[in-house]
């Protein structure tokens, strides 16, 4: 009878355990998810609000209606379809080719404009 006792002792401990680990387990986890929600929506980044400033600032005349001549980049659907080649153009060296604003028509992107638009895409890039 005393070994029955001692062994429900010790499972009823070890049940007791497994609950302490997994409760623990549960609150870590809402707690990194929590922070991960805050981090994404602190300062959430919009089409509308950011990224078509930037894009209509830096890239007309070249890519928007009436005088556009290059792929038209002037909605949020052709500038989401289309962002990481913009993202990488901009960031290319002005003398390559590629780089864009295209031969210094516009001044190039700042180190906040292109931080911006990769703070947009991590986003999930919302209109």
């Amino acid at each position: 009878m005393n070994k029955l006792k001692s062994a429900t002792k010790h499972l009823y401990l070890l049940g007791l355990l497994l609950l302490m680990v997994f409760l623990q387990y549960c609150k870590s986890k809402q707690t990194a998810s929590t922070t991960f929600e805050a981090k994404t929506f602190e300062n959430p980044v919009t089409y509308n609000k950011d990224i078509s400033p930037i894009m209509e600032q830096k890239c007309t005349p070249c890519h928007y209606p009436e005088r556009g001549k290059k792929k038209l980049l002037d909605t949020y659907r052709a500038t989401k379809n289309n962002i990481d080649d913009i993202i990488h153009r901009v960031q290319l060296a002005a003398t390559e080719e590629d780089f864009m604003p295209f031969k210094s028509k516009k001044e190039p992107l700042t180190v906040a404009e292109i931080q911006l638009m990769k703070d947009w895409v991590s986003q999930g890039m919302p209109e």
